[in-house]
């Protein structure tokens, strides 16, 4: 089992950049592809970008291609989430997770371990 927390978000101006992290314990996190999620009020939670389990392979949501930046660092147990030229409809609470899975997958399903989340609030 893994625990996650993260940690990074804020308040932030339309255009500007923030970079999140993900700290995990308890077990090793090369053993999990791993995903940032986020959820806006009122809105389903949402698959933004995931990582395979070497950091050879990445996957994003359309809405973010470009503009955000999935890495990870095994031997730190991190993973990051690296978020430039933002916009409003980024505002969300952004959650880290973990994967047994062996190829990086969209569903909110295939992650077991999740973390508290940290918000993301962007000014226009």
């Amino acid at each position: 089992q893994v625990q996650l927390v993260e940690s990074g978000g804020g308040l932030v101006q339309a255009g500007g950049s923030l970079r999140l992290s993900c700290a995990a314990s308890g077990r090793t996190l090369s053993s999990y592809v791993m995903g940032w999620f986020r959820q806006a009020p009122g809105k389903e939670r949402e698959f933004v970008a995931g990582i395979s389990r070497s950091g050879a392979s990445d996957l994003y949501a359309d809405s973010v291609k470009g503009r955000f930046t999935i890495s990870r660092d095994n031997v730190k147990n991190t993973v990051y989430l690296q978020i430039n030229s933002l916009k409003p409809e980024d505002t969300a609470v952004y959650y880290c997770a973990a994967s047994r899975t062996a190829a990086i997958m969209a569903g909110k399903a295939a992650y077991a371990f999740w973390g508290q989340g940290t918000q993301v609030t962007v000014s226009s």
